[in-house]
């Protein structure tokens, strides 16, 4: 498998060495572009279909993760490169394929393209699966507790749910809302088995409501109300899992 990729590094002793290094070692890596600092990355990011970014840590006027922050949901995979260990963890909440240290080992290098090139085939294997959404509509119905009782909703009339701290907004496909002091947990529990999906730790959707998927690192959703939802990526294969 080819991957598009970039680096991203301030220092180009760095980056010639890292792109020597590809050159010879993983011939399947395909240098797009270099870029020296934030900015310069987010016009390569915008302006290019990338698979991988070889990503430094430190540079001038922002770090990576400011560059994550400001690229937000993304298509391609990351592989930090940098001289300090201590960023490991902050690297791995931003969905970090791989951390190479400097300098690079060649070995560690390789791993952690091929390890990239398992994800995306894996990926591109998942989204291969993916059929149009189902048609069928779900039956069954969920009660709400109030005050002086509970009311009782269709679950095919739901279209997904909210979280709000330890309560739950339900969205309607008749454009009405429902607050609930339950949490969104509560409602996981409760619709389980009924084709509603946690796609996001502040969303349940009605499966049977999304009318298109667009691809990302997670993605997001299209509701048949027009609603745009995130999809987190850890999240990403439950969701498709629901098309094969």
């Amino acid at each position: 498998m080819k991957l598009n990729a970039i680096i991203v590094e301030d220092e180009k002793t760095s980056r010639d060495i890292l792109k020597n290094y590809l050159a010879k070692y993983c011939p399947n890596v395909n240098i797009l572009g270099e870029a020296a600092n934030v900015e310069e990355a987010l016009v390569l990011i915008r302006n290019n279909d990338l698979d991988l970014v070889f990503l430094d840590v430190e540079m001038p006027y922002g770090n990576a993760f400011d560059l994550l922050d400001k690229v937000g949901d993304r298509t391609f995979e990351t592989v930090f490169v940098t001289a300090y260990n201590y960023y490991a963890i902050d690297a791995l909440n931003a969905h970090a394929s791989y951390y190479l240290m400097k300098p690079i080992s060649i070995d560690e290098l390789i791993k952690a393209v091929d390890y990239v090139v398992e994800i995306k085939t894996k990926e591109d294997a998942l989204q291969d699966e993916v059929l149009v959404p189902k048609t069928n509509t779900v039956n069954g119905k969920i009660t709400i507790p109030q005050q002086d009782g509970f009311e009782v909703l269709e679950t095919a009339n739901i279209l997904y749910c909210k979280a709000d701290d330890n309560y739950t907004e339900i969205y309607l496909n008749n454009n009405k809302k429902k607050l609930v002091s339950k949490t969104l947990k509560y409602f996981e529990e409760a619709l389980n088995g009924s084709g509603f999906a946690r796609v996001h730790k502040s969303y349940l959707i009605n499966v049977n409501e999304i009318t298109k998927y667009v691809k990302g690192k997670g993605g997001h959703v299209v509701l048949s109300s027009g609603k745009e939802i995130l999809v987190s990526a850890s999240r990403k294969a439950d969701l498709l899992s629901y098309f094969k």
